[in-house]
């Protein structure tokens, strides 16, 4: 193993490792937050307060990679949790638009409520298919074959119809430079490209889309004064997207806070160059056409690929690699070993 470098931070990532879409790994100053909040932990040093700041710090980091203010978005611990709160403020008999094959945690939600229509299309023509609906959620990146959304495409047919636009950005942020303050609804999680701990998660909502809505899992922590609207009623949320909030997993947002630090640090426009240059390097070694993602998906022996040294994830009956700033030529050509 040696340690890489991209602007600050120093990874110790295995070459080979191409699993970013499954776990991304932190620098090191992430790891460190993470282990240092761990230690005060294990001393009795941390008061429940004292965890306030990371989350603001990781709800603010967030907000300018997404393009919105900090006082838009929501923190929770998973996509589909944040989702339930677009879901739950559904009316009866409404009708969403999704992506064929997208990652369940966009689409069970949705799917789970009874009286909501659900209808498949494919994310290639998906802008066609908006008439009519109420709802487009989609993925912005395809979890199983890194495929990008037409989002042009898909904000002018939303606009046109009149019809609301939830995305995941779960694959996307951190790789691809994000301008999403027309969307309603913005979700993410921040375990992958975002180098975060899971259990962090964060929901942007359009001020238009906040009385649309719902807070399915009201709590403690979104109240409009989280400190002194513990106990008793009237329900007493916040009037901006943190009443939408879920109580924080504290040491995830240790290192989520640290991790967009330096995320929102860097040239994302760089960091995109790179991610889908050596993406795009290994499609061209093998004869296929560049795809413009950091994600690719290949039709390969899943021994074969483990025995060339490489860290990878069967998606869809294919391999999928992942390519994150810490990666390198040296992990495509590894990776091509395994077509000989």
């Amino acid at each position: 193993m040696r340690p890489r470098i991209w602007g600050s931070g120093r990874f110790a990532v295995p070459e080979g490792y191409l699993d970013t879409p499954s776990i991304g790994i932190p620098p090191a100053a992430v790891a460190d937050a993470v282990a240092g909040a761990v230690a005060r932990w294990r001393a009795g040093s941390d008061r429940a307060p004292d965890f306030d700041e990371h989350v603001a710090r990781s709800r603010a980091g967030f907000g300018r990679l997404a393009g919105v203010p900090a006082e838009r978005v929501a923190i929770g611990a998973s996509v589909s949790q944040l989702i339930a709160n677009v879901a739950g403020g559904l009316g009866e008999g409404a009708r969403v638009l999704v992506a064929e094959k997208d990652f369940t945690s966009v689409t069970f939600p949705f799917a789970a409520r009874p009286g909501t229509r659900l209808t498949e299309a494919p994310m290639a023509k998906l802008a066609d298919h908006v008439e009519g609906h109420d709802l487009v959620a989609v993925s912005l990146v395809q979890s199983s074959d890194g495929s990008v959304l037409d989002l042009a495409a898909l904000r002018a047919a939303a606009e046109s119809a009149g019809a609301g636009v939830l995305l995941d950005v779960t694959q996307a942020a951190g790789w691809l430079p994000l301008d999403l303050a027309w969307a309603d609804w913005v979700v993410c999680a921040g375990y992958k490209w975002l180098f975060s701990p899971r259990g962090c998660a964060w929901l942007a909502v359009h001020p238009r889309a906040h009385e649309r809505t719902r807070a399915v899992a009201a709590n403690w922590y979104a109240g409009d004064d989280p400190r002194a609207s513990v106990y008793g009623l009237p329900l007493r949320s916040a009037r901006d997207a943190r009443a939408f909030d879920l109580s924080p997993v504290w040491l995830a947002h240790v290192g989520a806070a640290a991790a967009l630090d330096y995320v929102t640090g860097l040239d994302l426009a760089a960091v995109r160059e790179h991610t889908t240059g050596l993406a795009d390097s290994l499609l061209r070694a093998l004869g296929r056409p560049a795809r413009g993602s950091a994600i690719v998906a290949l039709e390969a022996d899943p021994a074969r690929v483990a025995a060339a040294g490489v860290v990878a994830s069967v998606r869809a009956g294919r391999v999928r690699a992942g390519f994150h700033l810490y990666n390198t030529a040296d992990d495509v050509e590894r990776l091509l070993t395994a077509f000989g």
